[in-house]
């Protein structure tokens, strides 16, 4: 297949450490499909029970993120600062950096972590459980807390970026570490979830024109244009608005309806629910297959970021039809991040 060049440019580069997954517009997409599943049972009660005034099941699935200061989000509460205060590491829970040729999320294994998203949503619902042993809770997340986790982590977790991680060797293509001290930045590159993975944004831009139908969405006020575009940004927030403009939706709620009246085939997880997030994981995991293939890393480049820390960069070549096949697989994931989030609340609270 012809490929687009996605060369790095180095002035005006920016890439973001910070894992957003979805963005707030995903993220509320998988709210408000599993709302609109769980209207009128016994889940959508205990769930407002849960709730402070003028909140939703849609609303609280940017909580976490909007927790972590990120750019786009509300700014913290008082409550999020007394949440992040006692959860030092709580940046780490949203994600896991599984080698993307991977077929299984194994505890311990490389790119897993004990403060990991798997980890971190199996803790969450086992509160949501009941169950009081602290073991199965060293976060001491209190059950709010735990929804509100379960609510955006559901999400993360199918975004394929969260957990199927790239690596790139000294010659460029992606490799495969067999333990996590091979990744030194010498031999193996960490590309942080693919952050570092840097798309030319005039070529994106001019690409997807010619593929998406829709207006792009115009850049929030006071905000810059990307010279180049971090391949986790675009999994965040620019194969949503593909996919919400290529089934002509504009919002979570009506991308919600339009995906729910096409009575899509979700398979459902089996087994304690507190599995759940290992099954979600794997199939993340062959997400990210599709969503690393058809593009290819390209030139190196050495950045310093803002505290003072080496790392690299590299450019990406993208598919010239990426945007189509990536918008779908995109818009499958939310649905399934939807449906699953509704069937764990509707099994916790029968």
């Amino acid at each position: 297949m012809k490929k687009l060049a996605c060369v790095l440019a180095l002035s005006g580069a920016f890439v973001s450490v910070d894992a957003l997954a979805w963005g707030a517009e995903g993220h509320r997409a998988v709210g408000a499909i599993a709302e609109k599943l769980i209207k009128g049972s016994n889940a959508e009660k205990q769930v407002a029970a849960l709730l402070l005034p003028g909140e939703s099941l849609e609303s609280i699935t940017v909580w976490a993120d909007s927790a972590k200061g990120g750019a786009g989000y509300t700014p913290p509460t008082p409550e999020m600062n007394a949440y992040t205060a006692v959860n030092p590491r709580h940046n780490e829970y949203h994600y896991t950096d599984i080698p993307f040729q991977n077929e299984h999320y194994h505890d311990g294994a490389v790119g897993t972590a004990d403060v990991d998203i798997v980890q971190t949503l199996k803790q969450a619902i086992a509160v949501l459980q009941g169950k009081t042993d602290p073991a199965l809770n060293p976060h001491k997340l209190t059950k709010r807390q735990a929804l509100l986790l379960v609510a955006h982590m559901t999400g993360d977790i199918h975004q394929p970026l969260h957990v199927g991680a790239a690596f790139v060797g000294k010659d460029g293509k992606f490799v495969v570490p067999k333990k996590h001290e091979d990744i030194d930045s010498l031999n193996i590159y960490d590309s942080r979830g693919g952050n570092s993975l840097l798309l030319d944004d005039d070529k994106l831009t001019s690409l997807s024109a010619g593929l998406i139908p829709g207006e792009a969405k115009p850049l929030p006020p006071g905000a810059q244009k990307w010279t180049t575009r971090p391949f986790h940004a675009y999994w965040d927030s620019t194969v949503v608005d593909y996919a919400m403009r290529r089934i002509s939706t504009k919002t979570p709620e009506q991308f919600a309806q339009k995906v729910i009246d096409g009575k899509p085939v979700v398979a459902m997880n089996t087994g304690d629910a507190t599995s759940w997030p290992y099954q979600w994981a794997d199939d993340a995991l062959a997400a990210s297959k599709l969503a690393y293939s058809d593009v290819t890393p390209g030139a190196i480049g050495k950045q310093v970021n803002r505290k003072g820390e080496t790392y690299y960069t590299f450019g990406l070549e993208m598919g010239s039809n990426y945007p189509v096949p990536s918008s779908a697989l995109a818009k499958t994931q939310l649905i399934k991040g939807g449906y699953h989030l509704a069937s764990l609340l509707q099994t916790i609270w029968p």
